[in-house]
């Protein structure tokens, strides 16, 4: 949290960034004692250590792949390094669990928290929403465990006494665990972000939105009526009281990704990255790395252009797209650094109910004519940054024509969402000045950018990191959440209702008149029996397509295997009914040697 003043957590991060690894082997650290949680800048110092351990996931090479791959959304790019996490073969306890030890490091500071900081010499309401703060920490920490491993170690006092054994408890005792810690933590935490806790940080409205995403997963998981209506129950309190909260839907879909809007009304809970190297190990001149607490995000989807967008560019006779002549973009900060590590599924299937579709465009971003969310989500249309010229004469000039490129005026590359004649050097019998790129050309390096996280503002070197924040809640996802909730609670009307408030949104484009928009909304408006566990399922992809969700909404709703193999063809050959949880790390078995063995799940 760039807000807090973490001047008393740098010798506490210091010490809890190898907090159980160092346990583990015995070497505990004995400048921490429990009587620093006794003193505000304690309590203080312990809660901003776990926010600043936020950015070392979300935001990061590892854990995106973990949250994004192997889903119906991504396939793999042409730099996605590993292929286990996007295909499932070979997944294992070695090469699995980016945040399972920050995960119960920060719950070992928030145990801390907790337990000392109880008679901190603070006004009560102070001391109340610090320790609000700490139990909604470990509720998200715990409720991310219990979504990927399922049984956890449940730990609720802080470990000071280093210890070779360990165990797993069962995932009904966890669940009710995080319900305790939300229901108290809404309860103590303040409408509207209060200082020390500026920016997005925990809420009322936030905790009670987790909370009811927590019910909604323990709902699907023990298939319990009343946990459904408790989360919808929940999110239409959260909307009914949506003014008191400072909270509301942007009327444009895409200003919700403006970064000006990033702290806006839409925004509810983020991980903040900023200039300050304290704060996220930020690195300036090109030195960002996957394995820092950097935020990355608008470079993993983004495809190279740089040295596939020459002007010659041809077919050739099996029909792919071959890059040729002097490129008309070069790398700059406003399209992004290239990292190509994976890219919208829009593989197209030629054998199976599928044939002749793709996910990304025949199932998630249908109706791109009126729901704005595909032209608000991806790049498709790339503006020269270089002035290039191109001889008629030039042997590998396939126009005809002579033509300079101008920057900041003509199109360098155009990746239209249907296919057009001629591509990729004419538009029909007419001669294109960059080169046309249709869905049957797409491919490992070429594809349409998420351009939602985009960051044209960052440092001084066009390879620096991000220092836009990770949204981890919005608002719509209140809407989404309620909606899934009545589904399921066999409630279809309050379901298409809530589901519609969103569509509804997403017709609105700033460049439609009145009637345009009028007539959009119509044609996004469903009715009850559309609603189905597949159409919310697609909805989530177009409203949050790369936010860090997919994973967790497929596994919550028993979706995975089954939309997986439906439409992911890197991982259908591949993916099991084990993977629904993830392999426990290899080191957190092997440094249990007293007691019981630590076990493991059951595939791995």
């Amino acid at each position: 949290m760039k807000n807090i003043k973490v001047w008393a957590v740098l010798g506490l991060t210091a010490f809890f960034s190898s907090g159980c690894e160092k346990i583990l082997e015995e070497k505990p650290q004995s400048q921490i004692v429990p009587s620093y949680f006794n003193s505000p800048s304690g309590v203080l110092g312990g809660i901003a250590g776990v926010y600043n351990d936020i950015r070392s996931q979300w935001g990061t090479e590892g854990f995106t792949v973990e949250m994004q791959g192997g889903t119906d959304e991504f396939i793999q790019g042409a730099s996605s390094g590993t292929v286990i996490p996007y295909t499932y073969n070979g997944l294992n306890s070695s090469n699995f669990g980016s945040a399972w030890g920050i995960a119960f490091q920060d719950i070992n500071t928030l145990n801390g928290v907790l337990q000392y900081g109880q008679s901190i010499a603070l006004p009560e309401a102070t001391r109340k929403q610090y320790l609000a703060q700490a139990k909604f920490l470990r509720a998200f920490w715990y409720f991310y465990l219990v979504q990927t491993w399922g049984d956890v170690p449940l730990h609720t006092e802080f470990i000071t006494v280093p210890s070779q054994a360990a165990s797993r408890q069962p995932a009904a005792q966890v669940y009710e665990l995080i319900i305790k810690d939300l229901t108290e933590a809404a309860a103590d935490l303040p409408n509207q972000p209060t200082a020390p806790f500026l920016g997005k940080a925990a809420t009322k409205p936030v905790a009670q939105f987790l909370l009811a995403k927590v019910y909604l997963t323990r709902g699907w998981l023990n298939n319990t009526a009343a946990d459904f209506t408790q989360a919808a129950t929940i999110c239409a309190d959260i909307i009914a009281n949506k003014a008191t909260y400072g909270l509301d839907l942007w009327q444009d879909y895409g200003d919700a990704f403006v970064p000006a809007n990033d702290y806006g009304k839409e925004t509810m809970f983020v991980s903040d990255h900023v200039l300050d190297p304290k704060y996220g190990y930020y690195a300036v001149g090109g030195a960002a790395g996957g394995g820092a607490a950097q935020n990355l995000t608008p470079w993993f989807t983004n495809w190279d252009y740089p040295n596939n967008s020459g002007i010659n560019s041809f077919k050739n006779a099996s029909g792919a797209l071959v890059n040729n002549g002097t490129s008309g973009m070069i790398r700059d900060a406003y399209y992004g650094r290239p990292y190509q590590r994976h890219r919208p599924n829009s593989y197209k299937w030629t054998t199976g109910p599928n044939t002749g579709k793709s996910y990304f465009l025949d199932q998630a971003f249908v109706n791109r004519d009126v729901d704005s969310r595909y032209a608000n989500s991806f790049y498709t249309v790339y503006i020269s940054n270089v002035a290039i010229s191109n001889s008629a004469t030039a042997a590998n000039n396939l126009r005809g024509i002579s033509y300079n490129m101008q920057p900041g005026v003509d199109t360098a590359v155009w990746l239209p969402d249907f296919e057009v004649a001629g591509a990729p050097q004419f538009v029909g019998n007419r001669p294109f000045k960059g080169i046309v790129v249709p869905p049957s050309l797409w491919k490992p390096n070429i594809f349409p950018a998420l351009k939602k996280f985009m960051d044209p503002s960052r440092g001084a070197n066009f390879n620096d990191p991000s220092t836009r924040p990770c949204v981890l809640y919005r608002f719509s996802d209140v809407y989404m959440t309620a909606a899934e909730a009545y589904f399921k609670a066999g409630d279809a009307a309050k379901a298409a209702a809530m589901l519609n408030v969103i569509r509804q949104r997403a017709a609105f484009r700033k460049t439609n008149t009145p009637a345009q928009n009028a007539a959009a909304v119509a044609a996004m408006t469903i009715t009850p029996a559309d609603v189905t566990l597949d159409f919310i399922l697609d909805e989530r992809s177009r409203e949050f397509f790369g936010e860090w969700q997919r994973w967790h909404d497929l596994v919550r709703t028993r979706s995975l295997v089954r939309r997986v193999k439906a439409w992911n063809p890197e991982a259908a050959p591949y993916i099991q009914d084990y993977h629904m949880l993830r392999p426990i790390p290899q080191y957190q078995i092997d440094r249990v040697v007293e007691g019981p063995k630590f076990p493991q799940n059951p595939g791995y």
